[in-house]
């Protein structure tokens, strides 16, 4: 039956769909649900509720399918054939009568039912659009405006587009001192998804973060001419990035130096003056290696040939702490970058300053 209630109420889905983008397919079926679980607890719980909502013709109704029979044995399902004739005038015995309810015998359960299917159609669309929202974000680098600092944690709320996410003091830079209303830049590390929310894990300290402001600041990087091969990072203190060109022309080093230093300068400002080593990328493992242990000057690499990925630096004795680095870190970041143990010695051929990394 086509009514002006009824037509209000699928107009009301029609705005449910375009406003919140909740299909109205969906919305149909969990209410249809919804109302044949409400009616069939006044109606013995069988499974004979019929409920059809149609929202091409605005038709809306329930009903109770019961079967015509001589001898009633479950009211719930059966009728006798005097019953049946009132709703069907040729009614006869094996006849399945549709027998309509009146809004009013389930209307106020049935209407409180399709609220909530209603309600938890909407959370669920919008957790299902913020996901999406979410996973674009998702190894990315974003910006977003602080709200709050927990004074006791350090914790920052910060509000990227129109979510809320939190920045942990852990995944913070030790530099870092935010204030209400800062605008920063931070990873997006992964989408996390429970029952109830949807929520983005942030970090200023994963080495992403390097990458993507890489990306950001270098053209050549972003057209893909330059490719950052690997990057180790130990945040707030320094960081080294690995770049290769294919084409021979390109300096993939200098791209991301800049002009007089200006890109990479714009990089350190935003890490807090973290320094950053940026080295050419070879597929010969010796080079490499080399090359990752800049800014100290390398005479020779012996690869250990038993294919351990270990291998033994040969520097001069002036350059011994430079490859090793402040309690050992440019070793160990080199390592890290190469994917190989490196062992440093000195020419002289005295190896008690020697780090492995």
């Amino acid at each position: 039956m086509a009514t002006k209630a009824n037509a209000e109420f699928f107009e009301a889905l029609r705005l449910l769909e375009k406003e919140k983008g909740i299909p109205g397919d969906y919305l149909l079926e969990k209410i249809q649900a919804a109302i044949v679980i409400a009616v069939k607890r006044d109606f013995g719980g069988k499974e004979n509720i019929r409920v059809i909502m149609d929202p091409e013709t605005n038709a809306f109704s329930v009903s109770i399918a019961k079967t015509v029979v001589e001898e009633v044995l479950d009211p719930d399902e059966e009728m006798l054939k005097e019953q049946a004739v009132k709703y069907k005038k040729s009614a006869k015995l094996g006849d399945v009568i549709e027998i309509p309810l009146e809004t009013k015998k389930f209307g106020r359960i049935a209407a409180e039912a399709a609220k909530h299917v209603i309600r938890q159609g909407i959370r669920e669309a919008e957790r299902g659009q913020q996901l999406q929202e979410f996973q674009r974000k998702n190894q990315e680098l974003v910006s977003a405006v602080v709200l709050r600092v927990d004074p006791d944690t350090g914790a920052a709320t910060v509000e990227i587009g129109n979510s809320q996410a939190v920045l942990p003091r852990t995944e913070q830079l030790e530099t870092d001192n935010f204030n209400e209303g800062d605008r920063i830049k931070v990873f997006v590390v992964n989408v996390l998804k429970s029952e109830k929310s949807v929520r983005m894990l942030l970090s200023r300290t994963h080495s992403g973060l390097v990458k993507r402001l890489f990306e950001m600041e270098v053209p050549e990087i972003y057209n893909g001419t330059v490719e950052i091969k690997a990057v180790s990072r130990e945040a707030g203190s320094r960081t080294k990035l690995a770049v290769y060109a294919a084409d021979e022309n390109v300096d993939p080093v200098g791209a991301c130096i800049g002009p007089h230093g200006s890109r990479v300068a714009g990089i350190v400002e935003e890490l807090g003056g973290e320094k950053i080593d940026i080295v050419r990328y070879s597929e010969d493992p010796a080079q490499f290696i080399a090359a990752a242990l800049s800014p100290a000057k390398v005479t020779d690499v012996e690869i250990d040939e038993s294919g351990a990925k270990a291998c033994r630096v040969t520097v001069p004795e002036n350059q011994l702490s430079l490859a090793i680095g402040n309690k050992g870190q440019n070793a160990r970041l080199a390592a890290r970058l190469t994917g190989w143990k490196i062992d440093i010695r000195p020419q002289s051929g005295f190896f008690g300053e020697g780090e492995d990394a």
